[in-house]
């Protein structure tokens, strides 16, 4: 995790973290059998320390407010202004502008699993306390992904109206969409 904080864009393959670690690749192996592995598990755990306590277990809270504030929580992570343009300059340079290599495909894409895996957990939440319909949460959770990078996107960029309108105007829209919602 120390690796990737500092440097978002790390290859967090088994032999760096190893070396890093001061202990064997084999040793590491064991544990994390896959560079995939690996990074899925880093990935969970600074979601983690960065959001301990997201709210979605709060039943004294409507499903539609928990589930937006899960949603925020992640894109704070993405900051504004000038925090979002150097996040998504750091994205573009590892991920977009470099001929792709597996290595930095699976790097992207545990990124990507990672957020999926939060949302869907979310959506298993709020489906097994009745707040949503039964249906494809992997699906419902892509959309809501997405949602969530072009809101990302769009905190790096600049604007005519307020951010935060536009972007809670969006949130509620998507989330009202998910749950069935006709507001």
């Amino acid at each position: 995790m120390a690796m990737f904080g500092e440097d978002p864009g790390a290859r967090l393959s088994v032999r760096a973290v190893a070396a890093r670690a001061g202990v064997s690749t084999g040793s590491l192996r064991h544990h994390f059998p896959t560079q995939r592995a690996l990074q899925d598990a880093v990935l969970a755990g600074i979601y983690d320390v960065v959001a301990p306590d997201d709210r979605i277990h709060d039943r004294s809270v409507p499903a539609r407010d928990r589930l937006i504030d899960c949603l925020r929580q992640v894109l704070a992570l993405a900051g504004v202004g000038d925090q979002a343009r150097a996040g998504w300059s750091e994205i573009f340079q590892t991920f977009i502008e470099p001929e792709p290599t597996d290595e930095n495909r699976a790097a992207y894409l545990a990124v990507e699993r990672e957020a999926h895996r939060r949302v869907e957990y979310w959506l298993t939440v709020l489906s097994n306390e009745g707040a949503l319909a039964d249906g494809d949460n992997r699906r419902r959770a892509r959309f809501l992904v997405t949602v969530l990078n072009g809101l990302s996107i769009a905190r790096a960029l600049p604007a005519e109206e307020s951010i935060l309108t536009t972007e809670t105007e969006t949130l509620h829209a998507a989330v009202d969409h998910v749950l069935g919602c006709r507001s």
